[in-house]
């Protein structure tokens, strides 16, 4: 597993075979950057159920400003510590989503992307969502990005630009205007 495209293109990232993770496939991460492109200069990122760092550790690599990377396995948390050597702008959050998203609230930090891509079986996105929208975390003209395979969950306030079937996995990318 790699960084596909931007300043860190190139970089190894570890924990792509580590149980309860499930890295991006590099076709459908680059399918989903090119369609966030535009959104990434300068944006501060979430990348709420962070694995590897995959996905926030790319928007990085492609002009993000700050991401704040949350896992609650302190396993892949290490992992995920390793993979951030050399990358500047990030906040590594330990712990659960709810506590994460409550600590965002309270501090007042707010996001122009966030990435939910949590383990497909817990079924967490419209959970996260609800919270990201009750505690007002997403920006105007913020993107939440969700990647799935099952899942059924509704944005209140997002309107969808994107919907798009990759064999098993979906993304579903909402515009909060």
């Amino acid at each position: 597993m790699r960084v596909i495209s931007g300043k860190y293109k190139g970089k190894s990232l570890k924990g792509f075979d580590i149980d309860g993770t499930r890295p991006t496939m590099d076709r459908v991460k680059e399918s989903l950057f090119a369609s966030i492109q535009s959104y990434l200069p300068n944006s501060i990122v979430l990348d709420l159920f962070a694995g590897s760092g995959s996905l926030g550790i790319e928007a990085l690599s492609n002009g993000a400003k700050f991401c704040y990377f949350v896992d609650n396995s302190s396993k892949i948390n290490s992992i995920l510590k390793e993979n951030l050597v050399g990358i500047t702008n990030t906040y590594q959050f330990n712990g659960d989503f709810k506590e994460a998203l409550f600590y965002f609230k309270n501090n007042n930090i707010k996001f122009d992307i966030i990435f939910l891509d949590p383990p497909y079986r817990d079924n967490l996105i419209q959970d996260s969502i609800n919270l990201i929208e009750e505690y007002g975390l997403i920006k105007e003209n913020g993107l939440i990005v969700c990647e799935y395979e099952k899942e059924l969950f509704n944005c209140n306030y997002g309107k969808i630009i994107k919907d798009k079937k990759y064999g098993h996995k979906c993304v579903k990318i909402y515009c909060y205007k």
